[in-house]
């Protein structure tokens, strides 16, 4: 009897996890790719086969696109990571209860907006007439308005800037379970700080740094709004390339073949990172 009642608690709990796994992921996901090997041969007649992926492969501005978005996602990634480790470790091992609340309080501002308005704060700050270009003139360090926004390096601080608070996360989570003795012990033992850091510290936080680098990575490749409203025109991000094909073309297929191409790239940098850190997927989510 008592055993029929876990059994059914188990069941109970798990069920709408299992319901949201499969009506939200599992059977999206199956229709994405169903759609994207349809092609249409004539109105309302269609075929199967992989025409949407060999119009990818033979378009050399798609697959440019999709590195391009890859390499800088990787670049807001190790940008995340360089920024919130300090402060992850600060609040972590040296701010006190108090400060650590406010300091993690402070992190979680940015997400109490939602992205486009703290896109529209950016543009506010780095367009031509914004904040900081008249502070540059009225202090007499420039003559003529400059224009900050619609380039590479404002869209990757933007990124950098939505993004970071999920890198910060889980190294606080996994750096406060480190027991300060083993930093003590490196120290007695004569290490210096970059030593310690590198054999201690890193090693310990690393399931923290790869659940980081992964949520940071996956978001910041499927930001839309960002690299759109900061990059403008010059953007060429590959989002932009799949809500093209959804929307402005209304060519479906292809734009499902493209969200599919994007989910498969993405999971295989996931996948390479994994296998260069020595990390699996079940110890990094466990530890951090």
């Amino acid at each position: 009897m008592q055993k029929d009642v876990k059994r059914l608690s188990l069941i109970l709990l798990f069920t709408p996890f299992a319901l949201w796994i499969l009506l939200l992921i599992i059977i999206p996901h199956m229709g994405m790719v169903v759609l994207s090997l349809r092609e249409k041969v004539a109105p309302r007649v269609y075929e199967y086969g992989l025409g949407n992926y060999i119009d990818f492969i033979n378009e050399p501005i798609y697959w440019n696109t999709l590195l391009r978005t890859g390499s800088m996602s990787l670049l807001v990634t190790v940008l995340a990571l360089l920024i919130g480790f300090p402060i992850a470790y600060y609040i972590a091992k040296i701010a006190g209860n108090r400060t650590r609340g406010a300091l993690f309080l402070l992190c979680l501002v940015p997400l109490w907006v939602s992205d486009l308005i703290r896109a529209f704060g950016w543009i506010l700050l780095l367009r031509e007439t914004g904040v900081i270009s008249s502070v540059l003139q009225w202090s007499g360090l420039v003559h003529e308005p400059i224009e900050f926004l619609y380039n590479d390096v404002t869209v990757i601080i933007g990124l950098v800037y939505t993004v970071i608070l999920f890198m910060i996360v889980p190294l606080v989570s996994t750096l406060d379970g480190m027991d300060n003795a083993m930093i003590e012990a490196g120290y007695n033992l004569g290490g210096s700080g970059p030593t310690v850091l590198r054999r201690i510290i890193i090693p310990y936080a690393m399931p923290g740094i790869v659940s980081g680098c992964i949520v940071v990575f996956m978001l910041t490749a499927g930001s839309y709004l960002t690299p759109i409203l900061l990059g403008g025109k010059n953007s060429s991000w590959f989002t932009e390339q799949i809500y093209d094909q959804f929307i402005t073309r209304f060519n479906w297929e292809s734009g499902a073949a493209f969200g599919f191409l994007l989910l498969v790239f993405t999971s295989f940098v996931v996948w390479l990172g994994l296998k260069i850190t020595g990390q699996t997927l079940a110890n990094t989510v466990a530890r951090s």
